[in-house]
């Protein structure tokens, strides 16, 4: 199991490095032409909860793939797996990122703060249960977290120099590349094991 998910990790490395790189293209045109801080908060609002509804279809695709496990177990499954792992990745590390580089926002958890956000990793479970597919969905997941992750950080009226870019680029990075990769491929396929 430990060298698939190297495996996979570095198969994805490349594919998070774009999404990354696109983030920072994103941000200079944010912080270069003073982009109001409103349509970052919109934004992430936008792409936060897309996350959510992917990382749910193909969390629960995985394992509804790799085994015939109760119903009960696939909403646990792709509910934990969406909803938390967005939070990791979109919310917490680009805040911890966001702190070490003396850039002050505040803490927020999305999935509390706007209660719709739940139903829509209903809905992501519910594809993802009745049409199992993992490929495309992953790859929108990926892009979406890292921008969902950049305007967590943007949408504060706050100022980001210039050298703090290769910094931003690097959270991106580790924001995406090791929750997502985890929640999509080796979160579900833990409890494959388990139910065999």
């Amino acid at each position: 199991m430990i060298v698939q998910i190297v495996k996979e990790l570095k198969r994805h490395a490349q594919f998070t490095t774009f999404g990354a790189a696109t983030g920072i293209a994103i941000m200079s045109i944010i912080v270069f032409c003073n982009i109001p801080s409103k349509i970052s908060y919109t934004s992430f609002y936008i792409l936060h909860p897309l996350h959510v509804v992917l990382s749910a279809l193909v969390t629960t695709a995985m394992y509804k793939l790799y085994t015939h496990g109760k119903l009960w177990m696939v909403i646990l499954i792709g509910y934990t797996g969406s909803i938390g792992i967005a939070t990791l990745s979109d919310a917490i590390i680009p805040y911890i990122g966001a702190y070490l580089l003396g850039i002050k926002i505040p803490f927020i958890i999305p999935f509390m703060t706007k209660w719709w956000i739940n139903p829509l990793a209903f809905v992501g479970i519910m594809i993802g249960y009745l049409r199992p597919t993992t490929k495309l969905p992953h790859s929108g997941h990926v892009l979406l977290s890292t921008w969902a992750s950049l305007f967590l950080i943007t949408q504060h009226q706050v100022t980001i120099a210039v050298w703090m870019f290769p910094f931003i680029f690097l959270f991106l990075f580790l924001a995406v590349w090791i929750p997502c990769c985890t929640s999509d491929i080796v979160y579900p396929l833990l409890f494959v094991k388990k139910t065999k």
